[in-house]
């Protein structure tokens, strides 16, 4: 009977295991989406920016899209 329950505790630490797999997965994930996400503002704002300087009907933009956020 001991080489059942062997198997037992193998069996859930090889659930344990992929669930922490899965969890690092989703996080690696999630933490990908953020970076993504920061990522677009920069560029939307620095796009936004730019055609507020543009409608304002300003002729130096192109200064201004070299300037750092």
């Amino acid at each position: 009977m001991r080489p059942a329950s062997n198997w037992i505790e193998r069996e859930s630490d090889e659930a344990v295991a992929n669930r922490q797999t899965a969890s690092l997965a989703a996080l690696a994930l999630m933490l990908a989406l953020v970076v993504v996400g920061l990522g677009l503002v920069h560029v939307l704002r620095h796009e936004s920016r730019l055609e507020d300087c543009f409608l304002a009907g300003r002729s130096d933009c192109d200064v201004m899209a070299d300037l750092p956020q």
